[in-house]
């Protein structure tokens, strides 16, 4: 069970860290839509519907690291004083009756949704858009299968602290 959640979490980590970077891609780009804008006057749909692509990409690729660190919103107001075991105990019964069934029907819900946008191959109802919108609804059932993942290996972990299991 250790190996499955450390292959879990070294994944979701690193599609994480990967997709970290397109924070710095996307001030870039944005930086280049308003010179453009601003300096030559010269407007482009595409690039700015890259901003939105890129910042799309962010936070559906990476939610599940975050997750993952802990960096999630959390109200601890009982939380904080629980024991590792309760803790444990919290965390377990979050993920496998919040965490996974959420995941899961978002998984199941947006999988024709996407199917049917590759069918046509979707693209920006907007002149000069980018003609990639299939690919921008795919962050859906990817984002959807990275946290049913780490709701797997979470509840994994939560598994083994709450037998006791410290490093778990």
């Amino acid at each position: 069970m250790r190996q499955l959640i450390a292959l879990i979490n070294g994944f979701n980590a690193a599609v994480g860290r990967g997709s970290a970077w397109l924070a710095l891609a996307i001030v870039l780009l944005e930086f280049v839509v308003v010179a453009l804008r601003y300096v030559f006057d010269i407007g482009s749909i595409a690039l700015q519907e890259g901003v939105i692509y890129l910042h799309a990409t962010l936070f559906m690729a990476s939610a599940a690291w975050v997750l993952q660190n802990d960096g999630h919103v959390r109200v601890d107001i009982f939380y904080r004083a629980m024991t590792p075991q309760r803790k444990a105990l919290v965390n377990g019964l979050g993920a496998l009756f919040l965490l996974l069934p959420t995941s899961l029907f978002l998984l199941w819900i947006s999988w024709d949704y996407v199917l049917q946008s590759w069918q046509i191959l979707e693209g920006s109802k907007e002149t000069g858009g980018l003609n990639a919108v299939f690919l921008l609804k795919s962050l859906m059932p990817l984002a959807a299968t990275l946290l049913s993942l780490q709701a797997l290996a979470q509840l994994g972990q939560s598994w083994l602290q709450w037998q006791g299991e410290q490093d778990a």
